[in-house]
């Protein structure tokens, strides 16, 4: 059996760090089930192959586990992700990172399925939304055009369309959720990429694609309190998304 990769936690820098807080406080307040919407970990940049087969570095893979491991074994925890391999493996090893076996090594708790909902669905015309995205001077300015509806329907799905098919997607995970033995609290782990959260972020009233970054293992925590379905981001806000929701 090969041996973990030996990493220093501490050369890893922030990454991952708040979204495990936000987790961890939200339990503590009482929650006992959360689907978390998340950005996959540190990845390649390289131009000679197609942007969604840039694999994960070591870094990023180094950061999954750093971050499985401060959400430690007692979580119930299920992995969903994109069809992109850097996001079901930010899945992967974030479970693997959670548990270990007799000796000490880490294993891997369950196998990550693919949700298209989680992956560019909503990119119709994936060429010309490069090209947009081009043209607009960057993500944020791009997602901030989609949301005030001046990018063509030919080229992306409706932007409210698509987050209220995203939400529609966590909260089935948050509904499908059961107890496990000896576990009492439960995390969906749903990893996505950076144009995704920005748009539910802002879309659902939370931080403006101009006002906070979205930076690797940030996520947005789904849960249920008080009858209504909430979304926070670990920046401290908190939404009520009801009415983004199609039932």
């Amino acid at each position: 059996m090969d041996k973990d990769p030996v990493y220093n936690p501490d050369s890893l820098g922030d990454y991952g760090l708040e979204t495990v807080r936000m987790i961890k406080d939200r339990f503590a307040k009482g929650v006992d089930s959360g689907v978390l919407l998340m950005r996959h970990s540190a990845r390649e940049y390289r131009r000679d192959i197609h942007d969604l087969q840039n694999p994960l570095t070591e870094q990023g893979r180094d950061l999954s586990l750093r971050m499985g491991d401060m959400l430690g074994p007692d979580l119930n925890m299920r992995g969903f992700a994109s069809t992109a391999q850097r996001c079901v493996d930010t899945a992967d090893l974030i479970m693997q990172g959670t548990g270990r076996d007799d000796d000490g090594e880490r294993v891997k708790t369950r196998d990550t399925r693919v949700i298209e909902a989680f992956g560019v669905f909503y990119a119709l015309d994936q060429v010309r939304m490069w090209k947009g995205l081009q043209a607009a001077d960057g993500l944020d300015s791009f997602v901030a055009k989609w949301l005030g509806g001046e990018v063509a329907p030919d080229v992306m799905i409706p932007a409210r369309v698509a987050v209220s098919q995203i939400l529609s997607v966590m909260k089935g995970r948050l509904v499908t959720m059961s107890p496990e033995k000896g576990r009492s609290q439960s995390l969906d782990l749903c990893v996505s990429h950076d144009m995704t959260l920005y748009l539910v972020r802002q879309a659902i009233g939370l931080e403006t694609t101009f006002e906070q970054p979205v930076n690797y293992l940030d996520g947005l925590l789904m849960f249920e309190t008080d009858g209504e379905l909430r979304v926070s981001s670990h920046y401290g806000n908190e939404v009520c998304i009801d009415e983004f929701i199609n039932t």
